[in-house]
C-alpha cells in the first residue's frame, strides 16, 4: 500500500508494522531505497509496532498530527474475514478494525482509505450488521461521509483477479456530488494508457515470461546456492509492456528467484496437471482423488489469463509451462512488485511456525497489489484538489475560516461557485 500510493505521490509519514522480518522489508526499501518518498518521525523509535501499543505509547503525538494528515491508509489483518478461513467475530485479528478507528479519530484526515478481502463485507460483526456497514457507521459518528464497493486488481494491470473490498471515507461535505470509486473507475482507462498496458487484462504470461529457468541446469541461486539452490534468470530483454514496467530502472537481477526442490513423484504429479486439469482454477475434486492430492487450493496457471488470488503459501500454484511451483518473484510479478523492490526474512515456512511467521511467500501475499494502490493514489490525490478548492472558494466568498474545521465546509451550489469565482 504505502508503495503504490509512493508512486502516486503521496510522502508517507510512517507505517506501522508489527512483525519484525515484514517491518525489514519496509524499512530496507522504503526508507531506505525511496526515502524521498517515505519518513520517519523523530518522535516514533523506528521499528516494528503492534498499532495498538503505538496508540497507547503515543497518542499525544497522534492527536497533534490533527489538520497536518491527508490520509490514513490500511489493511486491518484480514485473516478474520476470509471466505477461507474460520470467519469467527470474536478473532483477535477482527478487533484490529477498531483500533484503525482510533487512529483514525486522533489524527482526523481528511481522507480515509481501508481496503480488505472480500469476506469483510459479508462477515457479521459482533454488534450487529456486517463489518463493512460497522466501519461506514463508526466513521460517520466521526464525521465521515463514506462510500465502498469491490475493485477487481486484474481491472488496473495487475495479472491478478484478487478482488478487494475498498472504502473511501472523506470528512463530511468536503466532496459534495462525487463518488470516489466511480471517479476512479472512469479514471481507469487512462491509467493503463499512461504505462502502456491497454485495457485488456494482464496475463500471467505477459508477466512472467521473461523468468526463465534455461535449456541447461539453472544457474546455483546467489543467496541459496550453498545449500544447493538453483535460481530463475531474467531474460535480457522485456517480452510485453507489463515486464517493462516491472523492471523499470532495475539492470541487475532481481532477488527472491530460488527454485523450488521438488521430488520426481511431485514433478511427475505436476507435469499430470498441467496436461490433464483445467487452469486457472482450483483441482477439481475427481483430480484431487485421482492425484492422491488433499490440498484444496492447488491451481495450475493459466497463461492467457490473469492468476488467482496469490496466498500466502508456495505451492498454491503450478508453473503454466514448467511442473514446478513459483518463486516468491514470480508472486511478487502477479502482485505487480517491481523488480527492485526485495522482501527480507526467511524465504518460507512450515509446520508450527507457519500461524505466527511472516516469511516473504507471506509478506508477498498479504500484500496490497502496488498497481492497484497506485491508482487508488491518484484518485485519492484528486480528491484532496477537490477539497482544498472548495475551501479556497469559501474563502473567495468570504466565509471566515480561521475557525472552521474542513468537515463544517457545506456544499456549494453551482450558482454560488460561479458568482465565487
Amino acid at each position: 500500500m504505502s508503495l503504490g500510493l509512493g508512486f502516486a505521490g503521496f510522502s508517507t509519514l510512517f507505517g506501522v508494522e508489527a512483525h519484525a522480518d515484514a517491518f525489514s522489508t519496509y524499512r530496507e526499501n522504503l526508507l531506505t531505497k525511496r526515502a524521498d518518498m517515505h519518513g520517519w518521525p523523530a518522535w516514533l523509535e523506528m521499528r516494528p509496532w503492534y498499532a495498538q501499543d503505538l496508540l497507547s505509547r503515543h497518542l499525544d503525538d497522534l492527536t497533534g498530527l490533527r489538520g497536518k494528515v491527508d490520509l490514513i491508509a490500511g489493511g486491518p489483518p484480514c485473516q478474520g474475514f476470509s471466505m477461507n478461513g474460520l470467519r469467527k467475530p470474536d478473532d483477535p485479528r477482527s478487533r484490529m478494525v477498531d483500533v484503525y478507528l482510533q487512529y483514525v479519530e486522533a489524527v482526523r484526515p481528511r481522507l480515509v482509505l481501508l481496503e480488505n478481502v472480500v469476506g469483510f463485507r459479508s462477515m457479521k460483526h459482533r454488534e450487529g450488521g456486517t463489518y463493512s456497514e460497522y466501519v461506514a457507521e463508526k466513521l460517520r459518528g466521526l464525521g465521515y461521509d463514506t462510500w465502498s464497493d469491490i475493485l477487481r486488481a486484474a481491472d488496473w494491470g495487475v495479472p491478478q483477479r484478487r478482488p478487494r473490498f475498498v472504502l473511501v471515507a472523506a470528512l463530511q461535505g468536503t466532496l459534495p456530488g462525487i463518488d470516489p470509486i466511480q471517479r476512479m473507475r472512469v479514471a481507469r482507462k487512462a491509467f493503463l494508457a499512461d504505462r502502456r498496458l491497454g485495457p485488456e487484462h494482464t496475463s500471467a504470461q505477459a508477466a512472467l515470461s521473461d523468468l526463465v529457468e534455461g535449456d541447461t541446469e539453472p544457474a546455483l541461486d546467489a543467496e541459496w546456492g550453498h545449500l544447493g539452490f538453483r535460481s530463475l534468470q531474467r531474460h535480457p530483454e522485456a517480452q510485453s509492456p507489463y515486464q517493462e514496467l516491472m523492471r523499470g530502472d532495475s539492470p541487475y537481477q532481481p532477488r527472491d528467484m530460488r527454485l523450488p526442490r521438488h521430488g520426481a513423484a511431485s514433478v511427475q504429479r505436476m507435469r499430470d496437471i498441467l496436461d490433464n486439469c483445467e487452469r486457472g482454477v482450483c483441482l477439481r475434486p475427481e483430480d484431487r482423488d485421482r492425484l492422491g492430492i488433499k490440498k484444496r487450493s492447488t491451481t495450475p496457471l493459466d497463461p492467457g489469463a490473469p492468476a488467482p488470488t496469490v496466498s500466502t503459501l508456495p505451492d498454491d500454484f503450478v508453473h503454466y509451462s514448467r511442473p514446478r511451483a513459483m518463486t516468491v518473484r514470480e508472486h511478487a510479478r502477479l502482485q505487480s512488485f517491481p523488480d527492485w523492490f526485495s522482501f527480507y526474512g526467511p524465504y518460507t515456512s512450515g509446520g508450527a511456525r507457519r500461524k505466527d511467521a511472516c516469511p516473504k511467500f507471506t509478506q508477498v501475499g498479504n500484500a496490497v497489489p502496488p498497481l492497484l494502490a497506485e491508482a487508488l493514489g491518484e484518485m485519492l490525490r484528486g480528491l484532496l484538489r477537490v477539497q482544498k478548492d472548495n475551501e479556497l472558494i469559501q474563502f473567495a466568498k468570504g466565509v471566515d475560516m480561521s475557525s472552521k474545521h474542513p468537515a463544517d465546509l457545506r456544499e456549494i451550489r453551482d450558482a454560488d461557485l460561479i458568482a465565487a469565482l
